[in-house]
């Protein structure tokens, strides 16, 4: 009996690894943030159940999330990195990261030469893709943002009192997305990247860097899977057009 039954266990466990393949499973959208929604609502446990990779942000708005080889980290203000161990997410995006293509980087290449590099490896911009780089980077500059507040401002408020570190010569590992520009309101159009050094002990919100040698690999994905949170948005205005706040935020 027991036999069986750990048969089917894993049958189970494999079909639901394999299920979420080649997805990007989301938690609430950036319009919600972008309109204040901070509030947990998926526990870390539930999301890495989605994946083993993304990126994201952590109940109240308490510092960058960079989730890399399973494990999750937390970019706070302060400049530092620690893994949480019982915290909630109110956005976030994951996927069970595995290359479909890499490539060595051997001369210098700054934000735009990364964006370059990975669409000719992925160059159907019409789909999801996960990007990994890793490597020696010559400056890294990088943001986080303190926890909130109720009644809580709109995150485009919330920027202008971010934390800015910049590093040179520093190893570590860029980890993101390139998301299509129809995804508007759902999420971020174009490259959202977030950085952790090689020692995990500083990382953020990527505003710029120059990387000077390493491996970028690109995973494409063309599944898409949003939880939606149940309770806080129906207070919220969804229907405002806020390219213009995202563009403040993400720059």
């Amino acid at each position: 009996m027991i036999k069986y039954f750990l048969t089917a266990l894993t049958a189970v466990m494999f079909f639901g690894c394999a299920h979420n393949m080649d997805t990007v499973t989301q938690i609430s959208t950036i319009d919600a943030l972008l309109a204040g929604h901070y509030d947990g609502s998926e526990t870390l446990d539930d999301m890495k159940s989605h994946g083993d990779f993304g990126i994201g942000t952590f109940h109240r708005l308490e510092g960058e999330m960079i989730v890399l080889d399973g494990r999750v980290y937390q970019a706070k203000a302060d400049g530092r990195i620690y893994e949480p161990a019982d915290m909630t997410t109110p956005f976030a995006s994951v996927s069970f990261f595995k290359a479909d293509d890499s490539k060595t980087i051997t001369e210098a290449v700054d934000y735009t030469g990364l964006i370059k590099t990975a669409d000719s490896m992925a160059p159907d911009i019409n789909l999801f893709c996960a990007v990994r780089a890793e490597g020696t980077f010559a400056v890294m500059k990088v943001r986080s943002v303190p926890a909130q507040k109720k009644p809580y401002l709109p995150l485009a408020e919330v920027v202008k009192t971010q934390s800015v570190y910049e590093y040179q010569n520093i190893k570590g590992t860029i980890v993101g997305y390139r998301l299509p520009e129809y995804v508007k309101g759902l999420n971020v159009g174009g490259y959202h990247l977030h950085f952790i050094d090689t020692d995990r002990k500083t990382g953020g919100h990527i505003l710029g860097f120059t990387m000077l040698s390493g491996t970028v690999s690109v995973d494409e994905q063309n599944r898409l899977l949003l939880i939606l949170p149940k309770e806080g948005l129906k207070d919220l205005d969804l229907t405002k057009d806020r390219a213009e706040e995202l563009e403040k935020v993400e720059k």
